[in-house]
């Protein structure tokens, strides 16, 4: 039997929710289950699917608030909340209209003139989905509905951290009878998701360096196609010609909008510039508060977890010790058993510091200046990771021309954050933030596909390399 697994309620410090994780049997039954429901959805086509779709968007805004109410009590975050659903009405929108031009399948001519190439885009069975604590909806479906327009059928095991939501989003999908044939959520643990990727055919992950380490054994240990988004360290490079009262509002909002998940962790500006753009930085930090003890009282969430407060403190621990200047914030306050922080920025850092290298996840802002461009690129690409980055400056061209030497994924070019908003951009992590390919653009929905390759031949003559096999009379 597996061990309950009780679920802390970030706002309040009580842990007021239990989750069950199956046992390995009633995990493969479930499985077992939506393979069964695949074969039907397959068979219905891509129109069958996208209006089941469609349905399901309609049933997710009759049920809106209660849907966001259970992300509220989640992540203790209201604006992110409503955030998180939009974006996922958004995203049906999309691959609803998409899907059918993807799954077109193609026949052509070849470098042979009697054997033509036709082929069969053909869907994985059965899809698994491992999804992080920030953004929990958002990060559970972003897979999911591109995967259940290919074909597939997807069971998701959310974060044991935010479980609420998807009982919630399970009362929707259970209303739509094809769609609760080939989609489920589980709740569990580590243990549970390391049993799921024994029943799946193809794997989702979104999280730590060190858990996508054992999703990736595991996949490779199975032979099945592992996608895995890990963790990030983001720059942000603020050229002299920027406009720096923008590239504060951005940052800003990157670092703060999700506790720092997904967002701008270091940040390095020009000489010239960087006095007064640290001010402006700090200025815009005081004007925003705490959302306690109201979640309505102002825009920053709590920290989600103990271990992730321990963290953050250790960093800037760390930092101060070997020189670093806090500005404002500097510290997580515990209250009533809750955990909070509030914007910090930080100057007088350097590499050496954890706060610069080692993901910190927390609405923590630290910046360095330089005196070149190289040395801004250099800087930048001095991480393990490689996710996402942002580029401030006048010169469009330029600013791009910079983004090719960086060493990530996505580049956001007088903004920051657009990854987490927009998702039409293909972008692959490099380095030790992800393998598999990108989770963002249309070529997303191709790797919920095996291609089969049909080589037919077209005359009745023998092909030229064949043995000659007559026989004189």
């Amino acid at each position: 039997m597996m061990t309950p697994i009780e679920v802390r309620n970030p706002r309040t410090g009580k842990f007021d929710y239990v989750i069950v994780p199956p046992p390995a049997k009633l995990l493969s039954q479930q499985c077992h289950r939506l393979r069964r429901g695949q074969i039907s959805w397959q068979q219905i086509g891509v129109e069958g699917r996208i209006e089941t779709l469609k349905h399901f968007r309609e049933s997710i805004v009759c049920d809106y608030s209660l849907l966001k109410n259970a992300l509220i009590s989640d992540t203790g975050r209201l604006g992110t909340s409503t955030l998180e659903i939009d974006i996922l009405l958004n995203n049906i929108d999309k691959w609803c209209n998409l899907a059918p031009q993807l799954l077109q399948s193609t026949a052509k001519n070849t470098s042979l003139p009697f054997i033509s190439l036709r082929q069969q885009l053909a869907p994985y069975t059965l899809v698994g989905i491992i999804s992080p604590s920030h953004f929990p909806l958002l990060s559970s479906t972003i897979d999911a509905i591109p995967a259940l327009l290919a074909g597939c059928a997807v069971i998701i095991k959310p974060s044991e951290l935010t479980p609420r939501f998807f009982a919630n989003l399970m009362t929707i999908i259970n209303k739509i009878n094809k769609l609760k044939d080939v989609l489920t959520c589980i709740e569990g643990g580590p243990e549970t998701g390391a049993i799921l990727i024994d029943e799946v055919d193809l794997i989702c992950f979104r999280g730590s360096l060190q858990t996508g380490r054992l999703v990736a054994q595991n996949a490779a240990r199975n032979f099945i196609p592992a996608f895995l988004e890990l963790g990030g360290k983001d720059p942000a490079i603020i050229l002299e010609s920027a406009n720096l009262d923008l590239a504060a509002s951005a940052i800003l909002w990157s670092a703060v909008m999700n506790r720092g998940g997904s967002s701008i962790e270091r940040i390095y500006v020009a000489e010239s510039v960087y006095e007064e753009f640290y001010h402006l930085l700090i200025t815009k930090s005081h004007q925003l508060k705490l959302a306690y003890p109201d979640i309505e009282s102002g825009e920053i969430g709590p920290i989600m977890c103990e271990n992730q407060a321990k963290i953050i403190n250790d960093h800037l621990q760390d930092a101060i010790k070997k020189g670093a200047v806090i500005h404002c914030g500097g510290k997580v306050e515990e209250m009533e058993g809750t955990w909070w922080c509030k914007p910090t920025v930080l100057t007088q850092v350097n590499h050496s510091m954890k706060i610069m290298m080692e993901q910190t996840f927390g609405p923590i802002m630290p910046i360095m200046s330089f005196s070149t461009v190289e040395e801004a690129v250099n800087l930048a690409n001095d991480s393990i990771y490689g996710l996402n980055a942002a580029i401030f400056a006048e010169s469009e061209e330029l600013a791009v021309e910079i983004g090719m030497e960086l060493d990530v994924g996505a580049i956001s070019i007088n903004d920051a954050g657009l990854t987490a908003i927009m998702q039409e951009g293909e972008n692959h992590p490099l380095k030790f933030s992800g393998l598999g390919g990108s989770r963002m653009g249309s070529s997303v929905f191709k790797k919920f596909l095996q291609t089969k390759a049909f080589l037919i031949k077209t005359n009745n003559l023998k092909d030229p390399w064949w043995f000659n096999t007559e026989q004189s009379i």
